[in-house]
């Protein structure tokens, strides 16, 4: 008899998944509760208020009562989200990995990228992410400028030989001068003026994908290992 599959772990429920984002939201923010707790209390006073001008009975200053705590429940959780969003940032400021995780959530279906880099440097660890949407394509440096400038080179170099026309874009992650800031990044790439349509966008993705797989696919010979590999010394 066939062993029985596994079955699927089941996604937590809407009130856990509240509990887990205000636990590490309040990491960050510890008055987080605080605000919360007075938001509620500010939606219910906003309701009394109501029914005693509206309805100046006890059913009704209930019922306005009930509606402003809803209210406010609302207005909490969209404001959770919202400080949840900067406690995320200012923990992943500074991590290695941190570009490619906002370029692979927060630009949204308007641009296509991926969590993954497509040029690390091993030894340091500077990467090199690409994006590609109605502004172009954008490749975004995260770590050194100076140890970063090959890498941007020839990432800009591949680009350019099939994207032929389209506006290449270059930006470095980090706090320094011409730098943008992690918690800016998405904002400044949606910002980027439209320069190309849907049908072009899609070409171009089909293109660079393509050149990336071919270089991806190259044989590299036996006993030999790239990241080692030296410069023969002359005699």
């Amino acid at each position: 008899m066939a062993a029985r599959t596994p079955e699927a772990e089941k996604r937590p429920g809407f009130f856990r998944q509240i509990r887990s984002l205000f636990t590490f939201t309040r990491e960050v923010y510890p008055w987080l509760g605080w605000l919360l707790l007075g938001i509620l209390v500010a939606g219910v006073l906003v309701g009394v208020l109501i029914g005693v001008l509206l309805q100046p009975t006890w059913w009704g200053i209930l019922l306005w009562a009930i509606a402003g705590l809803m209210l406010g429940a609302l207005a909490a959780m969209t404001t959770m989200t919202r400080i949840s969003t900067r406690a995320m940032y200012r923990k992943i400021d500074g991590m290695p990995g941190a570009t490619g995780h906002v370029l692979s959530t927060m630009l949204g279906r308007s641009w296509r990228s991926s969590e993954m880099p497509v040029g690390v440097n091993p030894k340091t660890q500077e990467a090199v992410y690409r994006a590609v949407g109605r502004g172009g394509v954008v490749i975004v440096g995260e770590g050194s400028r100076g140890r970063l400038a090959r890498l941007m080179r020839d990432e800009r170099m591949k680009v350019s030989r099939v994207a032929t026309g389209v506006p290449v874009h270059e930006l470095y992650v980090g706090h320094g001068e011409g730098d943008v800031p992690i918690a800016d990044l998405a904002k400044t790439i949606k910002a980027l003026p439209k320069a190309i349509d849907r049908a072009t966008m899609g070409a171009v993705v089909q293109r660079i994908e393509s050149v990336s797989q071919s270089l991806a696919s190259l044989p590299i010979p036996k006993g030999i290992d790239p990241t080692k590999a030296r410069a023969p010394r002359p005699r």
